[in-house]
């Protein structure tokens, strides 16, 4: 394939356009750091250890990737502080980069647009249409691209069509997400369920021990008829709810450990969520486009102009949305931390008191206890793990 055409530079000079510009910039940083070897190795190794192929084309994501490689070696060698400074600075600097280059795009060969669907049955999968639709878009712009570049008369177009194609890929992430979240949601609901019903057991443990007492209290002539009444009916709204939900769950999912996810979610590299959000790449070659359509009127072209004020509202939702994200991820870290202290406080209460031969309905109680609080801390661990997962889906490179 022949390499990408020049494109107007400053002043109007014609200059070459880097075939792998991300891993040009990626070099030239990390060589103002490290030095020339020691950043040709970094980049080397990085792409060892994930299997990449040599001549593979880096992309923002994949940079990310080395940067914590190397990110992690100055902590050892430099410290924190000089590492976290640097690597801050640098993954805001790849965020702007990423604004204003794209991604070099492989045209695909001729043929059959893939995957050609049968005709879609009714009662398919809602998300399963909107990313099969995502597909066809990816390589219908992909196979554009490569008709531009063998086009003379369509050269100044390139740009515009690199932009769509890293829109579409984009867009196809997005589904792809969206399903891995929705598989995701789904295990985290089952084991939700399960944790109620364990609850539901403990509960019913502590009414019947709280009934047994209050009809000994009866008995002996206190006056405890009322509580007496709501106890047992309490005792029999759980054994119908335990009778109905028993048989769906394994009460075993409800002593699966929870997951403790240790992220540094001030973490720059979360910066691209924006300049790689679909919608801001969408923007971005409908800019281009335009930019080519306005020819000598450039800037001053109302369609331009347009164009520019959707790039700044479409980065501007990205960002609402990446905050918005990453404050729901710390608050969910935060309640997180504190359930679980709570969680550990619990269990060593229960082992003292087991130890002590504590009464039945005095463990009974902080059972209970444990059970209900592990259930949120449970929630609060799923809805983490569901943030962070979109954040990685946005930035990583996997």
């Amino acid at each position: 394939m022949r390499p990408p055409a020049p494109r107007p530079g400053p002043g109007g000079r014609v200059t070459p356009v880097s075939a792998d510009p991300y891993r040009d910039w990626l070099r030239q940083r990390l060589s103002a750091e490290l030095g020339v070897r020691e950043a040709d190795l970094a980049v080397q190794g990085a792409v060892q250890r994930r299997g990449w192929t040599a001549v593979r084309t880096l992309g923002p994501r994949d940079v990310i990737a080395v940067l914590q490689d190397v990110y992690s070696q100055m902590r050892e060698n430099f410290g924190d502080a000089r590492a976290d400074k640097w690597l801050e600075g640098t993954t805001l600097d790849l965020a702007k980069f990423a604004e204003s280059v794209p991604v070099p795009a492989q045209p695909t060969a001729p043929g059959p647009i893939a995957p050609a669907p049968s005709p879609v049955k009714w009662g398919r999968r809602a998300h399963d249409l909107p990313l099969l639709l995502a597909r066809s878009h990816a390589e219908i712009a992909s196979r554009s691209l490569g008709a531009i570049r063998t086009n003379p008369d369509l050269l100044s177009l390139e740009r515009a069509a690199e932009w769509d194609v890293q829109a579409t890929q984009a867009e196809v992430r997005r589904w792809e997400t969206e399903e891995m979240l929705s598989k995701l949601r789904a295990d985290h609901a089952r084991i939700e369920v399960a944790d109620q019903v364990a609850a539901a057991v403990a509960q019913g443990e502590l009414l019947r021990l709280t009934v047994q007492e209050l009809e000994e209290a009866s008995r002996s002539g206190q006056v405890v008829s009322p509580q007496l009444a709501h106890s047992r009916l309490m005792v029999t709204q759980t054994r119908a709810f335990l009778e109905a939900f028993t048989p769906l769950i394994d009460l075993e999912d409800a002593d699966t450990p929870l997951t403790m996810l240790e992220l540094d979610l001030s973490n720059a590299r979360f910066s691209l969520g924006v300049p790689l959000h679909p919608n801001v790449l969408r923007a971005r070659h409908a800019l281009n486009y335009a930019q080519w359509q306005a020819g000598e009127a450039g800037e001053a072209s109302p369609q331009v102009m347009q164009a520019h004020h959707n790039l700044h509202l479409a980065q501007a939702e990205a960002q609402a949305q990446l905050d918005a994200t990453l404050n729901a991820a710390r608050t969910h870290q935060a309640t997180l931390r504190q359930l679980a202290a709570q969680v550990e406080t619990l269990e060593r209460r229960a082992l003292q008191l087991t130890q002590l031969g504590g009464d039945p309905l005095s463990l009974a109680r902080v059972r209970l206890e444990w059970r209900q609080v592990r259930t949120a801390a449970r929630v609060q661990a799923h809805r983490l793990e569901e943030a962070v997962r979109l954040l990685e889906a946005l930035v990583s490179e996997n």
